[in-house]
């Protein structure tokens, strides 16, 4: 065992490893920084990393851990199936003294931390006491912590790696817990090279390196998501000269004539932008490595900000997707929506979001669909108000009993819920089938230039429903939460949502337009870069600070970088 060279394969594979945002890798050298910063309840050493991100986090862990036991000459393989959410790596248990040797030196120079596996305390990985404490558990966590310069972000052991140490029984080596593919497998039995990726995902333009494991865990599982999965947003910029004056034209159309709009089918806070989609698509680049392509369909806008050529990102023209020029130009979401499925290359699976909504922690495809391709949908607590359509139901309502009254005609059920504003799972080939279906409220849907009385939720509703009677779709459990930025208490919401962080999605949204539009933005431009401090590769290095930032910068005398 070569355990002098661990620490100098310790620094190489900092080197090698992915550990920020666009642009390739962050490298480990003499003038990387470490800080110590409170984590969990304890004070613990972090390498500070621009362009920090979860994935990376995660990943950098398994390289570093399959890395050092390579270059100890540790026997080892990674491990699959084991229901977690980190990679796992498997040692047989007679060379734990040697991992406990390893490992202390490496920590010495490059701080890293261990624990049980169900948790507790961490403990410094250079500390042989340490180790001799944790002797009694068969799987513990290890990890190197690394934060961004904010300290905003910070990943230790929920993002780290876990290491099982196998006892050997009758020449097979026995798991020391279950795992969804194999419980023991021969000594000295067949080992195989396997990207990394498959046991940690990264983004499709990354790699961090391969490592040794069983046959069997190289094979496809029932449980895998062999699919690609999409993400599609709705975007509009309110402060477009052209766009507002092809709507005020549009909207002069209903002035005076037999067809009134409700207040809120034309309400200003319904295309209000405080740059929520630079953070909305952070929050993918941050915590859904797993996603192919991202799709923005607008009316001809683009943010100025975006890098439109940076690969697996395309901006769509509503020109592109409605099946009637005639219905455009739109300013009805709901129109918008009902065309979602004509988007050019898009995957079968997809998920839908407005620039609102934001991924809150790391989260997994199964959250969203089933293995086998069924949809998972959220239900609200909110209700879908009883009776028929009348002028005074908000637009929102009126949806909603329309979509009520085509699953009752077709299925024979009553439908009462309303969805949470979470990512819409959406398969292109249910909405194509709604389609055709529902020509009719399909039709009138994609021809209402604003919210109509006459509107169906085809994407954020009847979808779901549809496809539930259908055997497509099963209802799913996400931790999410709605924050109404015009109600008094939203400070303190936001304040404890950047605190805890332990929402899967969230969505921050409100209905009127305030009286003091200025505060509110600011209260937002400050929660958001508290949340999403680094920047996404879908952000131009030169437009890197958004306007609601720089206005908050120079309001608190901060200098504009």
């Amino acid at each position: 065992m070569r355990i002098l060279t661990a620490a100098d394969a310790m620094r190489t594979a900092l080197a090698r490893v992915v550990l920020g945002a666009a642009g390739g890798p962050a490298r480990r050298g003499a003038g990387a920084v470490l800080r110590v910063i409170r984590l969990d309840g304890q004070h613990v050493r972090a390498m500070v990393v621009p362009g920090a991100t979860e994935w990376a986090a995660r990943a950098r862990n398994l390289h570093l851990l399959v890395a050092v036991l390579e270059d100890a000459e540790i026997e080892y393989f990674a491990v699959r199936g084991t229901g977690g959410t980190v990679p796992a790596v498997a040692v047989p248990a007679a060379l734990r003294e040697d991992v406990e040797d390893v490992f202390q030196l490496v920590c010495s120079r490059d701080p890293g931390y261990v624990r049980a596996a169900s948790g507790g305390q961490s403990r410094a990985g250079s500390s042989a006491q340490a180790w001799r404490k944790l002797r009694s558990q068969k799987v513990l966590n290890v990890a190197w912590v690394v934060c961004d310069p904010t300290e905003n972000l910070a990943f230790g052991h929920e993002s780290g790696c876990e290491l099982e140490f196998w006892t050997e029984e009758e020449g097979e080596l026995v798991a020391p817990r279950p795992n969804s593919v194999v419980t023991s497998t021969p000594v000295g039995g067949e080992r195989r090279l396997a990207e990394q990726r498959l046991f940690s995902p990264v983004p499709f333009l990354y790699g961090t390196g391969r490592t040794r494991t069983l046959p069997e865990f190289t094979a496809a599982l029932i449980g895998d998501h062999r699919y690609p999965i999409d993400i599609v947003y709705t975007w509009v910029d309110d402060s477009d000269p052209v766009w507002r004056a092809n709507k005020d034209a549009a909207r002069r159309q209903y002035d005076g004539g037999s067809t009134s709009l409700h207040e809120q089918a034309d309400n200003d806070a319904r295309y209000t932008s405080r740059d929520e989609l630079r953070y909305s698509l952070r929050s993918i680049h941050q915590f859904v490595p797993w996603v192919r392509n991202i799709f923005l369909v607008t009316a001809g806008q683009v943010p100025d900000w975006l890098d439109t050529e940076y690969p697996g990102l395309r901006v769509v023209d509503h020109r592109e997707i409605f099946s009637d020029s005639r219905a455009l130009p739109t300013f009805n979401s709901h129109a918008i929506e009902s065309q979602l499925h004509h988007i050019p290359d898009l995957a079968e699976h997809f998920l839908y979001l407005n620039d609102d909504v934001f991924f809150g922690r790391p989260v997994r495809p199964e959250q969203f669909f089933h293995p086998n391709g069924l949809t998972k949908f959220f239900m609200s607590k909110a209700l879908i108000p009883s009776g028929q359509i009348s002028p005074d139901d908000l637009p929102v309502n009126a949806a909603g009993k329309n979509s009520r009254g085509l699953i009752a005609q077709q299925f024979g059920t009553v439908i009462s819920q309303k969805m949470k504003h979470t990512p819409h799972a959406l398969r292109r080939s249910v909405l194509a089938e709604i389609e055709q279906v529902y020509a009719r409220a399909h039709w009138v849907t994609q021809h209402s230039r604003f919210r109509s009385p006459h509107d169906t939720p085809v994407a954020s509703s009847l979808h779901h429903y549809y496809a539930y009677h259908s055997a497509r779709a099963t209802v799913g459990d996400l931790r999410y939460v709605y924050v109404d930025i015009g109600e008094q208490r939203a400070q303190q919401r936001l304040n404890r949502l950047v605190a805890r962080r332990d929402f899967d999605t969230f969505c921050i949204n409100d209905t009127i337009v305030p009286e003091d539009r200025d505060a509110q933005t600011r209260m937002v431009a400050r929660f958001l870069d508290a949340y999403f401090p680094v920047a996404s590769p879908y952000e131009l290095p030169d437009r890197a600070l958004s306007p609601a930032r720089h206005q908050v910068e120079q309001e608190q005398g901060v200098a504009v970088r």
